[in-house]
């Protein structure tokens, strides 16, 4: 373009500028829709995040000729209207697909984000996603979940751990208890055996010793008794003798 009007090279840069700083940006065909239309509709995309602009197409070409945002050169034709976004791209999308509900005339007709094209249908698929805050939810909850599990595993440890060497020791008393006991039942039966053994023994020499004793003294007694008695008898007169 030669020797452009500074008014057009301003809004040249401007795009370009808001292009660069938004997280994403949804172009729509506006045709047909009345003035208060479009006030309702950049209400409700403000509210989303969204920032409704319209711009001449030609000068939203110059904007994009020579960056990676080349590709929305397809999309500029007939009257267009560019939603930047700064936040929640899935929920300006939302916003606009609800709106072209009661407003038909509003045609969602692609969109970028980062360097990325968007077609129409991936617009309404993003549209159908939760929201960002939904999203970042649901994965600090994927995250945590984990987390907690392993938070338990490790608390675990220590209790399980007590747990065990509270039984090993469980296990140790009961067996040095079965090993005191066979060793007391041991000494009582054994020591009562080997007394009334001794005892038994004891008895059975003082019965033989009084065997042999009685054996052997018995006749010797008995013939000293007998030679007494005959010698006494012999040597002894009758006391009661008459004299002659």
């Amino acid at each position: 373009m030669d020797n452009p009007r500074a008014d057009k090279v301003a809004v040249v840069n401007e795009v370009r500028d808001r292009l660069e700083a938004a997280d994403g940006a949804l172009l729509t065909e506006y045709r047909g829709l009345t003035v208060a239309q479009l006030a309702e509709l950049r209400h409700e995309l403000a509210a989303a995040g969204g920032d409704y602009k319209v711009y001449k197409n030609t000068l939203v070409r110059l904007a994009v000729a020579d960056g990676p945002r080349a590709g929305m050169h397809d999309l500029l034709t007939g009257p267009t209207a560019i939603a930047f976004v700064q936040g929640d791209v899935s929920a300006v999308a939302k916003a606009l697909r609800d709106f072209a509900r009661g407003n038909p005339n509003l045609v969602v007709k692609g969109g970028i984000v980062g360097t990325g094209l968007l077609s129409a249908a991936e617009i309404t698929r993003l549209a159908d996603l939760p929201s960002r805050d939904t999203l970042l939810a649901q994965f600090a909850g994927a995250l945590s979940a984990p987390l907690q599990q392993f938070a338990g595993l490790v608390q675990a440890l220590p209790r399980n751990l007590a747990y065990g060497i509270s039984a090993l020791l469980d296990e140790r008393r009961a067996a040095e208890g079965g090993s005191g006991d066979s060793a007391a039942e041991a000494s009582t039966g054994t020591a009562p055996a080997e007394a009334d053994t001794a005892e038994d023994i004891a008895a059975t020499d003082t019965a033989e010793d009084s065997a042999a004793g009685t054996a052997s003294d018995t006749p010797a007694e008995t013939a000293e008794a007998t030679a007494e008695d005959a010698g006494g008898d012999a040597a002894d007169p009758p006391q009661d003798a008459p004299a002659g």
